[in-house]
């Protein structure tokens, strides 16, 4: 059933053409009905009982049945009612095989029994519009080249209509198109088909695909229509050169880019297709051989991607011109320019070249002074070939800029070759690149050295203990010392800088190892005769000009127990025992005695203690350890022996002590002596210059005048026979030691012989002459004391004039 056709406007119009004629042929007896396909099962056709004029009561009796002749049974009677009714809907185009026939009929015979009775009726079934136009397939595929001129006819398949007649196919309408429209053409048969016509040309690169619809309507009322959708393949021409997207392409490439790095991947485009838009890429004539051999072309996809290396610094722009070209019979081409520009990379390391360097130099080089000369280069351009030159900061250079990337490596402070013999000066050169890269080369700068260090002793004062006894040509000591200078100006010589003491010569005493500063002694010192020695010491390198430094050297004689005391009080003989009286009244702690020694080593060993090494009756007397006195602890009985021996031991506090002893023979009496009473209670009444000392002065006087006059003619003899050695130059360290000591050992002053005059004037006096030593020089003072006193009275004439060596 047609679309547009409803079922409502069906039945409305079946109703409308439920009729039936009754025709009666005698000739041949048979009833005609018509009616209108389709009808609704059920529905009356006719009254065959009363157009057949029977009898419905005897219908059913008379067993009437309705055959259908070679044809489905679509009808059928009802016995009771004598009707004629549709059993089932009737198709007129299903059973009208026939489509160009207008008329369809259904052969019908109703049969009658008792009697036998046949009637012949004949259904015209009458076609109703309930079908559309159909086209025997749903679409229509054409094929037209690109070429075809226009007014072009193609034919089209027809479209089919079951129904007859008026309801059957009338005309046929396309779409609208711009380049197609279609001519509707009768048939012989009076079938109506149709012709497209091509109004425009084609072209398939605007349009490749044409979708129409046809549409077939019939003359029905209301009218059904069916479609076809007719599609137009546009065959393609070669006819469109292939074309690329750019005329012209300008690529920016990072040299050093791998083998086989894309570069551009070219995609021309031809508008035709199949083979016509088939493309082969190629170089063509203009494209350089070095250009070919550093890029690969991929003829079939277009890709172009690096063959060789690229180095910005040997190529920098590749020109190329690629052409497309298509397969088709007569193939079209294209082409483009191609512009391959190498951006630099920072590939390439900063260069260093020394050109001149000047090694060694002497450590007093001038300040900016030129070192060496140095250029610098890198191959890359832009900041990756800006390149920066440096030396280490803790060095005494610097650079100079000279000319554009030349550099002077110049002094820029003093240099000291004792503090860095040698530089490794390192330069170093950095390129602006990201990353940067750098290069560097190391030059060792030797320094020659310049005698500018004068010699150094490790002390500045030098003090040396040397024990008196010692043997000659013993070490004493080593004053060596050092110059950081090298070579020549490093060896060392060592001398005694000359200065007489005491009419001697230092080089007589004392000698240097010239060559490693070894101090020896040459005599052997007595500390009580010499007790230090000051002088200088000088070491003298061997440059030019040499230079020297001296060092003082303070010798300090130190002193041995190598002398034994003397006893100088009581004064007796060598070996001789003193004897004494005392009157036997004495009372207790009268001092009988006093034993005075002296010891002539320094003080420590000069301390001197006295002790009794025999004694007749220990209870009678007593001795001072200190001082030596020896005093009476009680009084005399007449019991106790007229006669005592005392021996008195004076020892010193050396280590071993030495000592010396004196044996005191004591007498009592039983008177004192007059002179002695007078000498112990009578004050001192004399001047110690009596005329028998007058006349001792006088004479000690005239001797030692003597003997200072042979000194002078001996000192003046040797100065004319010796000629005078030069002495070594001063030095701002000397230190000359001026001793006022006189060396003499035929001195008068300690001379017993005068002691004992001495010692005889005084005692007449009622005195005790006794030597002490003064704390400053080498004097010793007489003192007379008087008997039987603790006091003692200091003679200052004899002070002044009485010397005795230490």
């Amino acid at each position: 059933m047609h679309p547009f056709v409803t079922k409502t406007s069906l039945q409305w119009y079946v109703q409308l053409l439920i009729f039936f004629t009754v025709i009666r042929d005698i000739s041949n007896s048979v009833t005609h009905y018509s009616i209108p396909e389709e009808m609704k099962e059920g529905s009356v056709v006719a009254n065959l009982a009363a157009d057949l004029s029977l009898d419905v009561t005897t219908l059913t009796k008379r067993k009437m049945r309705l055959d259908i002749i070679a044809n489905k049974k679509y009808l059928d009677v009802n016995k009771e009612t004598g009707e004629l009714y549709i059993v089932e809907k009737i198709d007129r185009e299903h059973i009208c095989n026939t489509k160009w026939s207008l008329s369809c009929y259904l052969k019908l015979e109703v049969t009658l029994e008792s009697p036998l009775r046949i009637f012949n009726i004949e259904l015209e079934v009458l076609d109703m519009n309930d079908n559309a136009p159909q086209f025997r397939r749903d679409s229509i595929h054409l094929d037209i080249s690109e070429a075809t001129p226009k007014g072009e006819r193609f034919s089209l398949s027809n479209a089919v209509d079951p129904d007859v007649g008026s309801n059957s196919v009338k005309t046929y309408h396309l779409s609208e198109s711009e380049y197609f429209n279609i001519e509707v053409q009768t048939g012989r048969d009076g079938s109506k088909f149709a012709d497209l016509i091509l109004k425009t040309a084609l072209d398939r690169e605007k349009q490749a695909v044409h979708n129409l619809i046809l549409t077939a309507e019939d003359g029905g009322k209301p009218a059904r229509s069916g479609t076809v959708s007719i599609v137009v393949h546009v065959l393609d021409t070669n006819d469109n050169a292939p074309t690329f997207n750019n005329s012209i392409y300008n690529i920016n490439l990072m040299e050093n880019s791998p083998i086989g790095s894309l570069v551009l991947h070219l995609n021309a485009t031809d508008l035709d297709e199949g083979s016509n838009s088939d493309l082969t890429y190629s170089y063509s004539l203009y494209t350089s051989e070095k250009t070919q051999e550093t890029f690969n072309l991929n003829p079939s996809t277009g890709e172009i991607t690096v063959k060789g290396m690229l180095n910005y610094e040997h190529f920098r722009i590749y020109d190329m011109e690629v052409i497309a070209t298509d397969k088709g019979v007569n193939s079209l081409s294209g082409q483009c320019t191609i512009k391959i520009l190498v951006e630099d990379m920072n590939d390439n390391h900063p260069e260093i070249s020394i050109k001149s360097f000047q090694s060694p130099v002497s450590e007093n080089i001038e300040l900016q002074t030129v070192i060496a000369v140095v250029s610098v280069s890198d191959k890359d351009s832009g900041d990756n070939g800006v390149v920066d030159l440096h030396i280490p900061d803790n060095m005494p250079f610097k650079l100079r800029e000279s000319s554009d990337n030349y550099y002077e490596l110049v002094v820029s402070e003093p240099l000291d070759r004792e503090k860095v013999p040698e530089y490794d000066i390192t330069f170093t050169v950095t390129d602006r690149g990201s990353p940067p890269l750098s290069d560097n080369e190391t030059m060792t700068l030797e320094l020659l050295d310049v005698n500018d260090n004068v010699p150094q002793f490790s002390q500045s004062f030098y003090i040396i203990r040397v024990m008196e006894n010692n043997a000659p040509g013993a070490p004493l000591s080593s004053l060596s010392a050092f110059d950081p200078d090298l070579h020549e100006n490093q060896y060392l010589v060592y001398f005694i800088l000359e200065k007489e003491i005491a009419n001697t010569s230092m080089s007589m005493l004392f000698s240097i190892n010239p060559e490693n500063g070894n101090l020896y002694a040459l005599k052997t010192f007595d500390y009580e005769i010499e007790k230090e020695f000051l002088f200088h010491i000088e070491a003298r390198d061997s440059g030019s000009p040499p230079l020297s430094s001296n060092v003082t050297v303070h010798i300090i004689i130190v002193d041995q127990n190598d002398n034994t005391p003397v006893i100088v009080s009581p004064w007796r003989a060598h070996g001789s025992v003193v004897e004494e009286k005392i009157p036997r009244s004495t009372d207790k702690g009268s001092l009988v005695a006093k034993v005075i020694a002296l010891d002539t080593d320094s003080v420590h060993n000069s301390r001197i203690t006295y002790q009794f090494l025999q004694v007749t009756d220990a209870s009678l007397f007593s001795l001072d350890q200190y001082n030596g006195e020896i005093r009476t602890m009680r009084m005399f009985s007449y019991k106790d022996p007229r006669h005592h021996r005392l021996i008195v031991v004076a020892k010193d506090n050396g280590e071993p002590a030495l000592s010396a002893t004196v044996t005191i023979k004591l007498s009592t009496v039983e008177t004192a002596v007059k002179a002695y009473s007078d000498m112990t209670e009578m004050s001192l009444e004399y001047d110690i210059f009596s005329d028998i000392n007058l006349y001792l002065v006088i004479g000690l006087g005239s001797v030692s005048f003597l003997l200072l006059i042979t000194i002078l003619v001996t000192i003046v003899l040797k100065c004319q026979n010796t000629k005078p050695s030069k002495s070594a130059p001063p030095s701002r360290n000397s230190v000359i030691s001026e001793r006022n000591s006189t060396i003499a050992d035929s001195t008068l002053v300690s001379n017993d012989a005068y002691w004992y005059s001495l010692f005889l004037a005084e005692t007449r006096k009622g005195k005790l002459v006794v030597r002490q030593p003064v704390p400053k020089g080498s004097r010793y003072i007489v003192s007379s004391i008087p008997r039987g006193t603790g006091q003692s009275e200091t003679s200052g004439s004899a002070a002044s004039t009485l010397q005795y060596p230490k």
